[in-house]
């Protein structure tokens, strides 16, 4: 492998505090060279693959620190107002933060005609080049970060107050500080998939969704500040964890390629003539649970992790159905990515999962899927700057081809913060405006929040007044929703009704029920009541949604397998002889007088014995005629046609009404056929 060429090697020590009294910008010089780009591209970092010779033509110039608050504010002097949000980078001399894409850009003009001479981001591969400075390691200090560099270097929920103070660590080969850590940078290229062929300077892509960042930050584990470490951001999203240097050289040439990758699965060959729907409500119909989470072959080199959760499912107006989860190793980590399957029209067999959405090392906690009735879909999805899912923007895509292609992410919710982690659920209301529920915090007990769009999606409001969290009991009134990962309908008096998990209020008899929540006023205030129905907990999510025949559907379950009481477990359900049984897990509950009573219950089954593999947190269970699933985070719609689609964790439930309202005389694993 050929070495970099004549490297200028700069004295080890520190940068002292007089830096940022510097009249310039201190910039170290880069040599010509070459050297071999990207890694083996195993599991989440399959975006590092392939290797390939990248040729850098022209030495350049290089920020020799990351552009510090004193810097960046002599061009915009505003920005001295985000000093210190969520505890860092207050000083002069600390890493700027809260830059766009657009924001660093902008400086680098700014700079340019102020001295005369060209300035802008680095290309992604200059920033490698110059961060590897001529090793092959995972950090150019080996094989990984002394302490000195270490800046809480793991996720986080809230931010360890750490300086972000430039040239403080010892620099590279090159002599360029805080290549690993302290703050990611922006690059000028648009993310996509590496090419295997050699390249000289190379920039990336004509178009794309993301630009790239590089070089991890603080509160960030180690493993995404090394050298080959591929992140991106939306480009207008801003956040504590980003910031940029600068390079002083002329632009390359534009890009030869488009990033026109080939479509995943659930995109490809996707029918657009309308579907002709026909009422299939009359007859009752229950088709039990089958399998749509379905790993991608080896061969397809689609990304697929062992824990694939939090679903959501919307019909097309094809005909298909595509149901939407994200998939990763563990929950707070940034490899998680957001798959798809597609029910095609006619087909009784899911496809096989494949890439959906994914902004590069972000965590992507929490999608909705929605049909809006007038021929557009809409993809609502959290983006967390980190790995953890409490900091979360909120962003909308959509689609008037059926989910074939989908519009650039658009940031509805840009504050990187609680409140933003997306149920599904959407609803319309009949005044015509979205409804979108999300949890207002990350912990069980945090309470749902709700945010309002009028215009169809081009602008979304959280009506919250900032206060804290209410007291969640019988008749007290707060402005945040009892129980997260709720659902929501609207009643015909046109208030809200939101039922969710945790935040249980006592009834009269002092037992825990699920509870309901009414607003009055469009979600700025809600009051709170214990409902008659069993609380759920942890790996449990309800349905909650208006069916078109007019009832009020619930699909919850009778009990938690191992948190409820075992004298507690199960409700009754009746038979058909008039009598009663005790049933346990997913069931079905309809209220024909707005949720004020629940009448008919039904527990999810036929009553035919199963042994079924629920995915996530269920995992293996038994059913039958008096137990269904025990745990599952459920998302459902209602077709034109009047059939209802559910989905668990990783099973598919296809029912109608007719069926909730038949009786049955359940089986067990005795008398099963």
């Amino acid at each position: 492998m050929k070495k970099i060429l004549s490297i200028s090697i700069l004295a080890g020590a520190c940068l002292t505090g007089t830096y940022a009294q510097q009249p310039s910008i201190p910039l170290v010089d880069i040599p010509a060279g070459s050297f071999y780009m990207g890694g083996e591209g195993l599991g989440e970092d399959f975006d590092e693959a392939p290797v390939h010779k990248v040729t850098i033509s022209k030495p350049f110039r290089m920020g020799q620190t990351e552009i510090t608050n004193a810097q960046f504010e002599a061009f915009r002097p505003e920005h001295k107002t985000l000093r210190g949000k969520n505890s860092l980078s207050k000083e002069d001399d600390e890493a700027v933060v809260y830059v766009s894409y657009d924001d660093a850009v902008a400086f680098c003009e700014w700079l340019s005609q102020k001295e005369g001479k060209t300035y802008r981001l680095p290309t992604e591969a200059e920033w490698e080049y110059a961060c590897r400075a001529g090793t092959y390691y995972s950090f150019y200090t080996g094989d990984g970060l002394p302490g000195n560099f270490q800046k809480n270097q793991k996720i986080v929920r809230d931010y360890a107050p750490v300086s972000l103070n430039v040239g403080q660590t010892p620099p590279n080969a090159l002599g360029l500080y805080d290549m690993h850590g302290n703050v990611e940078e922006w690059c000028l290229d648009w993310y996509g998939p590496y090419r295997p062929e050699d390249q000289t300077d190379p920039c990336g892509y004509k178009n794309g969704y993301f630009r790239v960042t590089r070089g991890g930050s603080h509160n960030t584990p180690e493993k995404y500040l090394r050298s080959g470490n591929r992140m991106a951001m939306i480009p207008e999203d801003k956040h504590a964890l980003t910031g940029f240097r600068v390079v002083q050289a002329n632009y390359p040439s534009e890009p030869s390629y488009y990033n026109d990758e080939t479509p995943h699965l659930n995109a490809t060959n996707v029918k657009q003539e309308k579907f002709l729907w026909t009422n299939a409500g009359n007859t009752p119909l229950f088709i039990p649970p089958r399998t749509f989470v379905i790993r991608p072959d080896c061969s397809s080199n689609e990304p697929f992790f062992k824990h694939n959760h939090q679903p959501a499912i919307t019909w097309c107006d094809n005909g298909d159905l595509l149901a939407s989860w994200f998939s990763a190793d563990e929950e707070n980590g940034r490899g998680m990515v957001v798959l798809a399957s597609r029910l095609r029209a006619g087909s009784d067999e899911w496809e096989e999962a494949s890439l959906f959405f994914k902004v590069p090392d972000r965590n992507m906690t929490g999608l909705a899927l929605f049909n809006d009735g007038a021929g557009n879909l809409y993809h609502i999805n959290g983006v967390e700057a980190a790995g953890d899912w409490q900091n979360l923007i909120m962003v909308q895509r959509t689609s008037t081809d059926n989910g074939q292609t989908w519009s650039a992410p658009k940031i509805i919710a840009p504050e990187h913060t609680k409140r933003h982690q997306v149920i599904a659920g959407t609803i319309l209301t009949r005044e015509g405006w979205f409804i979108q529920a999300c949890d207002a915090g990350p912990g069980s007990h945090d309470g749902a929040a709700i945010h309002i769009s009028k215009d169809h999606g081009k602008t979304w409001t959280d009506p919250w007044d900032g206060a804290p969290l209410p007291n969640f009991k019988e008749g007290n009134a707060g402005s945040t929703i009892a129980g997260i990962h709720v659902g929501i309908v609207q009643l015909k008096d046109g208030s809200l009704m939101a039922l969710g998990r945790g935040n249980s209020i006592k009834n009269k008899e002092g037992k825990p029920r699920m509870p309901m929540s009414i607003s009055k006023d469009w979600g700025k205030t809600w009051t709170y009541h214990a409902s008659e129905l069993p609380p759920i907990d942890g790996g449990q999510r309800l349905v909650l949604l208006r069916l078109r025949e007019g009832p009020l559907l619930l699909i919850s379950f009778t009990d938690h397998p191992l948190r409820t009481p075992e004298n507690e477990r199960g409700i009754l359900f009746p038979d058909k002889e008039g009598n009663s049984y005790r049933g346990f897990g997913l069931y079905a509950a309809l209220s024909y007088d707005e949720g004020k009573s629940w009448p008919v219950k039904k527990l999810m089954t036929d009553g035919i014995y199963r042994f079924l593999n629920g995915g996530a947190w269920t995992q293996f269970f038994e059913m039958d005629g008096t137990h269904a699933e025990p745990r599952g985070y459920m998302a459902a719609t209602q077709s034109p046609d009047r059939m209802i689609h559910l989905v668990s964790s990783r099973l598919y439930y296809k029912f109608n009404l007719a069926w909730l309202e038949e009786t049955d005389t359940p089986r067990t694993r005795d008398t099963a056929d």
